[in-house]
């Protein structure tokens, strides 16, 4: 390889690792902006559904959160399992959960909304002495006429 050829390879390398900062930097930056935009009155309307399903949960009574989720709602517990449908898939993957815990908490952490679409970052606590549940996580859901239509969550991290 020549001098030249070099140059080039170097100038090129510098210029990728700098252009993938800069893009890192923009994007880690992202997520603030987004929550601070306005948001439309349906959007804030959806974000309040979203959140009061979330509140819901610590009730432990299932039918407090269900009301949140149209009847034929579609549920996705994680991004390794397959989705299920309506009221009773939703008791199927998480009464176990409810019934064996002491408190549920379902903490919002952040929150981003366009359209119909609500996501949010939040740590799901499920407490108690024989099956204890720490799930973070991003849920997306689709909100459709003042409920929940799909409801999809992909794990950050489990701890138990």
């Amino acid at each position: 390889m020549n001098m030249m050829e070099k140059d080039d390879q170097e100038m090129t390398r510098r210029a990728f690792v700098g252009t993938a900062a800069l893009g890192s930097m923009a994007v880690s930056g992202l997520p603030g902006r987004l929550q601070t935009g306005a948001w439309t009155l349906q959007e804030k309307a959806n974000v309040q559904v979203v959140n009061d399903f979330c509140a819901a949960w610590s009730s432990r009574d299932m039918a407090k959160p269900l009301s949140f989720l149209a009847s034929d709602s579609t549920y996705r517990m994680t991004e390794t399992t397959p989705p299920v449908k309506g009221h009773a898939g939703v008791i199927d993957k998480l009464k176990t959960y409810v019934d064996a815990s002491n408190s549920v908490e379902f903490k919002v952490l952040e929150t981003f909304a366009k359209g119909p679409v609500v996501m949010n970052h939040r740590i799901d606590s499920f407490l108690s002495k024989a099956r204890p549940l720490i799930w973070e996580g991003v849920g997306v859901f689709l909100v459709q006429d003042g409920k929940i239509k799909e409801w999809s969550d992909y794990t950050i991290s489990v701890k138990r």
